[in-house]
């Protein structure tokens, strides 16, 4: 959540805002707990180190944020919160959402609909 003027675009697939508060709301423990070499009550600075909602506030990248209703992995309030903090601070930002996918988009239909928005995207702030 930290990448100031690097990029012309971000586009987001059930990234986490808030790499804490995802600790506990996920139901695979195994990945946050190896990446941040333990929990948060133990290791807040590890959850703190990189954490993308203490960046918002450099936030000016236009981004599209897609989410997934059934991921379990990563709640789909993450999106939301996500797209919330872009919308609030004005950045060009677009929120797809499929509330019958999970961590993956693997229904036909909806993948096409994936694919065709985030070419979309890129084509427009890219060319």
């Amino acid at each position: 959540g930290n990448w100031s003027d690097r990029f012309t675009c971000l586009v987001n697939h059930d990234g986490n805002l808030d790499e804490r508060m995802a600790y506990y709301d996920t139901e695979e423990l195994w990945f946050p707990e190896w990446d941040h070499g333990g929990n948060p009550w133990d290791n807040p600075e590890n959850f703190s180190k990189h954490n993308p909602i203490d960046h918002v506030k450099n936030w000016k990248t236009p981004m599209l944020v897609i989410h997934g209703g059934l991921d379990y992995r990563v709640v789909d309030t993450q999106g939301m919160s996500t797209f919330t903090a872009l919308q609030r601070k004005g950045i060009p930002s677009r929120f797809l959402y499929f509330p019958d996918e999970n961590h993956w988009v693997l229904q036909p239909a909806n993948s096409i609909l994936w694919h065709d928005t985030v070419i979309e995207w890129l084509d427009k702030w890219t060319k």
